[in-house]
C-alpha cells in the first residue's frame, strides 16, 4: 500500500507548488513593470536615502561634475545648507547663486544676511528669492521680502519661488502671485524671475505669467520639456555636491553665455538731471 501512495503524494505536492510558482512569477513580473515605470523616482529616493545615511561622514569637499553643454553654472541655497565656505564655492566655477531670504508672511531665513554678504565678497553674482505660501496675502509676502533684501545695481533680479502644492483656490493663488510680482517690480524697478517645477508650472502657471522670465526645476531629464524660449535658468538637480558646502545643494545652469548673465543684472540707476 505504501508503494502505491507515493506517486499520488508527489503529484499532490507538485500541484500545490504550481500556484505558488505562478504567483511568484506574476509578482516578479509586477515588480519589474513597476520598477520600469517608476525607476527614476525609485532611484532618486534611493540616492537621497543613501545621501542622508552618509551625511555624517561628509567633508564638504565632495564634488558633482558640472552639466555638460552649458558654460554658466550656479546654485541656490538656504539655511538648510548650513555654514557655507563661499570662497571655496566660487573657486569651483559657480558663477551665480540665489539665496533664500523669506517665506510666507513672517519667516526670515536665518542665514540670509551672511550668505548674501559672503557670496558677494567671494565674487559670485547673487540674487534673492522668496518662497511663496499660496494661502497668505501676496502683498504681505512682498512687503516681507522688500524689507529684508537690499538689492542693488549689479545684483540678479528678485525671484518668486512658487511650488507649494497645498492651496485653497488656484484663482486666488494666481492673484497673490501677480500681486507679489507687481509690488516687487515696482519696489526694485526690475522685473522678477518666476521659479517653479515642471509639473506645477504646466498645471497651474503656464500661460498666466509668460511676461516674466522663468527659472524651471526639472530633474531626471536630459533637457527640460519646455521649449528653450520659455525658460532662462534650469535647475537640473537638487542632490548635487560642490566643495564649500557640506551636503547636497541645487545645481542650475543659465541658458546663455556669461555676457548674457551679466546683462540680466539690475542696471545702475540713471544719473539725475541735477547731477549733470
Amino acid at each position: 500500500m505504501k508503494t502505491l501512495r507515493r506517486p499520488v503524494t508527489r503529484r499532490r505536492a507538485a500541484s500545490r507548488r504550481r500556484p505558488l510558482l505562478l504567483a511568484l512569477l506574476v509578482g516578479l513580473l509586477g515588480l519589474g513593470l513597476f520598477y520600469g515605470h517608476y525607476r527614476r523616482q525609485i532611484n532618486r529616493y534611493a540616492r537621497r536615502a543613501y545621501a542622508s545615511w552618509r551625511s555624517d561622514h561628509l567633508t564638504g569637499l565632495e564634488k558633482t561634475p558640472l552639466l555638460a553643454g552649458y558654460s554658466v553654472h550656479g546654485i541656490d541655497v538656504s539655511a538648510y545648507q548650513g555654514r557655507i565656505d563661499w570662497p571655496k564655492v566660487a573657486s569651483h566655477n559657480v558663477r551665480f547663486a540665489f539665496i533664500k531670504a523669506s517665506e510666507g508672511v513672517t519667516l526670515r531665513d536665518p542665514r540670509f544676511r551672511r550668505n548674501w554678504e559672503q557670496a558677494h565678497v567671494a565674487g559670485i553674482y547673487r540674487g534673492a528669492y522668496h518662497y511663496f505660501q499660496p494661502n497668505y496675502d501676496g502683498a504681505r509676502q512682498a512687503n516681507l521680502f522688500t524689507r529684508l533684501v537690499p538689492l542693488m545695481p549689479g545684483d540678479l533680479p528678485p525671484v518668486l519661488d512658487v511650488e507649494h502644492p497645498q492651496f485653497h483656490d488656484v484663482h486666488k493663488m494666481r492673484q497673490g502671485i501677480a500681486t507679489w510680482l507687481r509690488l516687487v517690480e515696482r519696489h526694485y524697478g526690475v522685473r522678477p524671475i518666476l521659479y517653479s517645477n515642471y509639473s506645477f508650472y504646466r498645471r497651474y502657471l503656464a500661460g498666466h505669467f509668460d511676461e516674466y522670465p522663468l527659472w524651471l526645476a526639472h530633474y531626471e531629464v536630459d533637457q527640460p520639456k519646455l521649449p528653450r524660449n520659455k525658460w532662462i535658468i534650469w535647475q537640473h538637480s537638487d542632490e548635487a555636491y560642490v566643495p564649500g558646502i557640506k551636503g547636497t545643494v541645487d545645481f542650475n545652469v543659465f541658458q546663455g553665455n556669461f555676457r548674457r548673465l551679466l546683462d540680466l543684472r539690475i542696471p545702475p540707476k540713471p544719473a539725475s538731471s541735477a547731477s549733470r
